[in-house]
C-alpha cells in the first residue's frame, strides 16, 4: 500500500498558530486555569491568591502563561503545586 505524503506548509501553520481565534481560544483556556488556581489557592494573608493572573506573550506563536508572582508564591507551588493541579483539572 502505498503511503501518502504529508508536506507540511510551514508559513501557513506559522500564521495559523499566531491567528487571532487562536490566541482568543489559548486566553480563555488560561483564564480557566487561573480562575480553578484562586478558587483552590491556599489562603493566608490572601496575596498568593490575588497575584495569580494570565500573561499574553508572542514567540513563533500565541502563548499565554497563567503565573502566580508573589514573593512567596514558589514555596506555596514547591508544597502544593497548585498551579499544576489547576492545569490538570482543566484537561479533557
Amino acid at each position: 500500500m502505498a503511503r501518502p505524503k504529508v508536506t507540511l506548509n510551514h508559513s501557513g501553520v506559522e500564521s495559523l498558530l499566531g491567528a487571532p481565534g487562536v490566541r482568543a481560544k489559548c486566553r480563555e483556556e488560561a483564564e480557566r486555569v487561573a480562575a480553578a488556581a484562586r478558587s483552590s489557592a491556599p489562603v493566608d494573608t490572601g496575596e498568593y491568591r490575588a497575584s495569580i493572573h494570565v500573561e499574553s506573550d508572542t514567540t513563533d506563536r500565541a502563548v499565554e502563561r497563567v503565573v502566580a508572582d508573589a514573593p512567596h508564591a514558589m514555596i506555596v507551588e514547591a508544597n502544593t503545586g497548585n498551579l499544576a493541579r489547576a492545569l490538570s483539572s482543566q484537561e479533557g
